[in-house]
C-alpha cells in the first residue's frame, strides 16, 4: 500500500497503475467532485470513454462490479467498491476556460481540463486530448425525461470509490475548481487517493 496523496483543492494529480492494482479515491470532506480519467500507459490515445462506457453498461452511472470501457471498447478500470450513494456523472465534459467565460468570468479560472494537463505533465506525459471524465460524486440528475440539474454532492465525508486497473494505465484526477454553480457547495476543497 502506498501513502495517502492529496489532490489539492482546484488542482490535479495523476498516478501510474499496473494491471491489477487499485486506486482508492476519497471524498475527504464529502462535498468535492473529482473528475477522473484513465489512459492506457502503452498508448495514451486509448482512454476511459464515457460514451463508450454508457453503451457497454446500458445505463448512465457505473455500479460496483462494472467494468468501465475505453474508446477501444475494452475494460480499462473496474469499479470494485463505492461507499457513497453512487451518484456519479458520465454526461458532463470537464470544465475549461470557455465554460468559465460562459459563466461570466473575466479572468482566468482554474479548470479541470488544465488540471488534467498539469497532472499528466508531472509524470512527463502529454494527454492527446481531454476526454469526458468520470465525474465522481457529481450530482447531475436527469429530470423531466431529458433535463438535467446541477446539485450539490450527496456523498458523505470519507466516502470513497476503488477502481481496479484492467491494463497498465495512468489515472488522473482533478479536485474540480467549480465555484460558480453548487456542485461543490460553492467551495472546492481537497480530496485524497491511495494506490494499492
Amino acid at each position: 500500500m502506498s501513502e495517502l496523496v492529496t489532490i489539492p483543492a482546484r488542482q490535479g494529480k495523476a498516478a501510474r497503475l499496473a494491471r491489477g492494482q487499485s486506486i482508492r479515491i476519497v471524498n475527504t470532506h464529502g462535498t468535492q467532485v473529482v473528475d477522473t480519467w484513465a489512459f492506457n500507459a502503452a498508448d495514451l490515445r486509448e482512454f476511459m470513454s464515457m460514451e463508450h462506457a454508457r453503451a457497454c453498461l446500458d445505463r448512465i452511472r457505473p455500479r460496483v462490479g462494472d467494468p468501465i470501457a475505453s474508446n477501444h471498447r475494452r475494460p480499462i478500470l473496474t469499479l470494485t467498491e463505492d461507499t457513497s450513494p453512487g451518484m456519479h456523472d458520465t454526461l458532463i465534459a470537464a470544465c475549461d476556460v470557455w465554460r468559465y467565460e460562459g459563466l461570466g468570468c473575466k479572468e482566468y479560472h482554474r479548470n479541470c481540463t488544465d488540471n488534467l494537463r498539469e497532472a499528466m505533465a508531472e509524470l512527463g506525459l502529454v494527454p492527446p486530448e481531454c476526454p469526458s471524465p468520470l465525474n465522481l460524486w457529481m450530482n447531475i440528475p436527469v429530470v423531466d425525461n431529458d433535463g438535467i440539474q446541477w446539485l450539490p454532492a450527496v456523498s458523505r465525508p470519507g466516502d470513497y470509490v476503488v477502481l481496479r486497473a484492467e491494463m497498465d494505465c495512468i489515472v488522473a484526477m482533478s479536485a474540480c475548481p467549480q465555484d460558480m454553480i453548487p456542485i461543490n457547495g460553492f467551495n472546492p476543497v481537497e480530496a485524497h487517493f491511495i494506490v494499492a
